[in-house]
């Protein structure tokens, strides 16, 4: 058994299924706590108002009066990918419409063409890396996508990717085939039969394989149709997989009322969402993950997160990372972004990047906040309180993360001693 000792602030966040409306303010927090972790689970917790026999434990890890949480879960990332577009970045700031990009080889066919050609080992390389800056930011549990490769010797080859990291490293990966990301050069024009192709020969595969475990789709202006996204996502139901929709990013295209339709678990992006769709998210208890750091890095107005919560749909928040639209894995700026422009409180976001967002993966009951039973994923924040992961904006509080338990980033060991 493990004993964590003077914890200042224990953020429990409590339950195992989504928050929504008040309830998305209620942390839960016990002051002057313990907490007990035996064989990877929390088995105890509570106000450290008794001594302890030392000898019972394994081990003893004094918090120091620090406030100790959930790990973060971030539920929407597209992390596997190959190549640099950072000029495409400079041109946007310059005024270049995106559409030139694309027609001078560029956005997100550019991406697509360098992760065809990378070596499985050279992508794993780069994506691993990028796992181990989420876990530096406090994320413990990650989504990733595919989409990058629109064939499917590459889709596979990205999904691959995300298993080994998964079985690998100490972050866990919720692996999603995106195979309906974007139509790829040799079905221009023919969006449908492309639809066709992932439905016949790769989703099948992907199951098979057990290599995702979500599918998503782009409903959008420019990538798929309603009705395409439609009839892929009841193929993949019926194939066994669990919904997600990109949903009314760029224009509404009633991608959300199909999120409820289908009883997703996830509706994401919906800065462009109707009423009817947010109404169609709320009967069907479809969690909105919402992304600040994409509308951020487009110059995008944010999705309306108040109404959301105010309509009583459960709201998650993600940092996207791609190498297009969102190419951050900060965690303090998503959280600052939340609070000050899309008028989160400080509880609502923790919410949103706790329980929420392990719900948004159909992971609530086993990650997401501190109950008995759960994983013992926990982070250590170097603050006396919570409201300074908000107060003390932009900076990386994160000191400890654990996982299952154990120790497997301490960010005060990267300190340098002079």
């Amino acid at each position: 058994m493990v004993l964590f000792k003077n914890i200042g602030q224990l953020v429990t966040v409590g339950g195992k299924t989504p928050k929504m409306g008040l309830e998305m303010k209620e942390l839960n927090i016990i002051n002057d706590a313990y907490l007990i972790v035996e064989n990877e689970k929390i088995i105890d917790f509570g106000i450290e108002n008794k001594e302890f026999e030392e000898s019972n434990f394994e081990k003893i890890i004094d918090v120091e009066g620090k406030v100790m949480m959930p790990g973060f879960v971030d539920p929407h990332t597209h992390f596997v990918f190959a190549g640099d577009r950072s000029k495409e970045f400079k041109m946007r700031l310059q005024g270049t419409p995106y559409i030139d990009i694309l027609k001078n080889g560029g956005g997100i066919l550019s991406t697509v063409n360098a992760t065809r050609e990378s070596p499985e080992q050279d992508l794993y390389l780069l994506s691993q890396k990028r796992a181990e800056k989420f876990l530096s930011y406090g994320v413990t549990t990650v989504e990733g996508k595919s989409g990058y490769g629109l064939d499917k010797k590459t889709e596979l080859k990205q999904l691959k990717v995300m298993k080994e990291i998964d079985e690998k490293e100490d972050i866990d990966i919720v692996s999603t085939f995106m195979g309906a990301h974007a139509v790829p050069k040799k079905y221009k024009n023919n969006s449908g039969g492309y639809i066709y192709y992932l439905i016949e020969e790769v989703m099948p595969e992907v199951i098979d394989k057990n290599l995702a475990e979500f599918c998503d789709v782009f409903c959008d202006d420019g990538a798929f149709t309603y009705q395409e996204s439609k009839k892929l996502l009841i193929a993949a139901a019926e194939l066994g997989f669990k919904l997600k929709i990109h949903a009314d990013e760029i224009k509404n295209t009633e991608a959300s009322q199909l999120a409820g339709e289908l009883n997703a678990v996830s509706a994401e992006h919906l800065l462009k969402a109707s009423d009817e769709g947010l109404k169609s998210l709320k009967e069907n208890n479809v969690i909105a993950v919402l992304l600040p750091l994409t509308a951020f890095s487009l110059q995008e107005k944010y999705a309306d997160a108040r109404k959301m919560i105010e309509m009583g749909i459960p709201v998650a928040l993600a940092t996207d990372l791609n190498p297009g639209s969102s190419y951050s894995q900060s965690i303090p700026l998503l959280l600052s972004l939340a609070v000050m422009y899309m008028e989160l409180s400080p509880e609502e976001a923790i919410t949103a990047l706790t329980i929420n967002a392990a719900c948004a993966l159909d992971q609530g009951d086993v990650i997401g906040s501190i109950e008995k039973g759960k994983r013992a994923d926990l982070l250590i924040i170097d603050a006396p309180d919570y409201n300074h992961l908000f107060y003390n904006f932009g900076v990386n509080l994160v000191e400890k993360v654990f996982k299952n338990g154990n120790l497997v980033l301490d960010n005060n060991l990267n300190k340098r001693k002079i």
